[in-house]
């Protein structure tokens, strides 16, 4: 895993607020990779991923797929990822660098991703 990611990062999950944080997040992806949590709090295959995530030491970028309807549209106009819940999608350089949804998503396959995207 990239140093940036565990140097930086204080953990945890870090809520996606407006439509502008889409651009951060995109622009933030230039300096280090970004994971990009789509969660619904009501589905157990959601709680499932996020206790995967959980097991990552850097920052996750959450979204909460029941609540922010339009962040997730913008999310995949911006990306070109089909939405889906629960999804996670790493960003690096500006674009989508690995995406998983659903069983896909464990902690090994995020850090892996990572790995790639900070050496890319």
């Amino acid at each position: 895993m990239s140093e940036f990611w565990r140097a930086s990062s204080r953990g945890g999950f870090r809520p996606l607020r407006d439509g502008s944080s889409v651009d951060e997040l995109v622009q933030e992806s230039h300096q280090h990779p970004v994971v990009l949590f789509k969660h619904d709090p009501y589905c157990g295959v959601s709680a499932a991923a996020q206790e995967e995530l959980e097991a990552l030491e850097g920052e996750i970028v959450l979204l909460d797929v029941s609540r922010q309807h339009e962040l997730k549209r913008q999310v995949a106009e911006r990306t070109g990822v089909r939405h889906e819940s629960p999804q996670v999608i790493v960003l690096r350089g500006g674009e989508v660098a690995w995406a998983a949804s659903h069983f896909k998503i464990t902690a090994e396959a995020v850090r892996k991703a990572l790995e790639t995207a900070a050496s890319a």
